[in-house]
């Protein structure tokens, strides 16, 4: 059975952000610093989408005119600030705290789409919302934070600030270009604004034992996954994407539990059923609804 052009997207960003939730990990993995994570991360993606493109697509990547070339840049510099704050927010505190603070990005794009793109705010939009911070409130293992846990908590938020407006910027894009041509330029464009301040701090570089965990970080949870979400906004809404993806965290949790031998508390538990359950109302919501 073909699935309606709605499921597909909810499909591809339902992968998407699997993988997502299992990059938040290599904060942890890896020990270099934030700008050179994200640095190695979009410059190995951007090398990926690029021979997707030209050996494996028909999209074609340099035909911009400016306007185009100012979003793309724009997409670029947003990326760049949303993963450096968001891996800080990991290494400072812990993935769990950079997941679950990073995923209140569906409240932020809640209320900015409408001022965004003039639509109109719906009252379940708020509810979605507001049920996706509530779960996520139980998904926080610990409120008794310590100085690190609210740094990185702070980070966490500035992360999920910035994906929303990202996120918001790529719905504008994703239906005058090629997603592929979408995800290429704007890791091309955060690896170009990582690399300025990374030469001019001089930031000590990652150790060769780093460069696998980078490349796959670059290819799989970054250019694969990055062209599944971008290409989902061309088929959902912004608003249901960002809902669907406060599922990053519950992936990234189940995922910690298998890889690094975390268990969830109970609280985590029911906060992860709390966020799937709205996740599927939110997948039940047409698109032009």
């Amino acid at each position: 059975m073909k699935l309606s052009i709605f499921n597909k997207g909810v499909a591809q960003i339902h992968i998407a952000v699997f993988l997502f939730g299992f990059a938040g990990l290599f904060g942890k993995f890896l020990s270099c610093n934030p700008f050179y994570i994200v640095f190695g991360r979009t410059f190995f993606a951007s090398i990926a989408l690029f021979l997707y493109a030209r050996f494996f697509s028909k999209t074609k990547l340099f035909v911009l005119n400016k306007k185009t070339l100012f979003f793309f840049i724009l997409q670029g510099i947003l990326l760049a600030i949303h993963w450096a704050s968001f891996f800080h927010s990991i290494q400072i505190s812990s993935v769990a705290v950079g997941l679950v603070t990073f995923s209140t990005f569906p409240l932020f794009v809640t209320f900015l789409e409408p001022l965004f793109f003039k639509e109109k705010l719906k009252t379940i939009d708020v509810f979605i919302a507001g049920s996706v911070f509530i779960g996520i409130l139980f998904v926080i293992p610990d409120v008794d934070f310590s100085n690190n846990i609210t740094r990185g908590g702070f980070f966490g938020i500035i992360s999920g600030f910035t994906f929303a407006i990202l996120a918001l910027v790529n719905r504008r894009n994703a239906r005058i270009s090629d997603s592929i041509a979408v995800a290429f330029y704007q890791n091309l464009f955060a690896a170009i604004f990582l690399f300025i301040p990374i030469q001019i701090i001089q930031i000590a570089p990652p150790q060769i034992l780093d460069l696998p965990n980078l490349i796959f970080l670059g290819v799989v949870c970054t250019a694969l996954a990055h062209t599944l979400f971008i290409k989902s906004l061309t088929f959902i809404r912004a608003q249901t994407a960002a809902v669907i993806a406060g599922l990053e965290p519950v992936y990234g949790i189940i995922l910690a539990f298998f890889m690094l031998n975390e268990t969830p508390q109970a609280r985590t538990l029911i906060g992860g059923f709390i966020i799937i359950m709205t996740t599927i109302v939110a997948g039940r919501q047409s698109p032009g609804q």
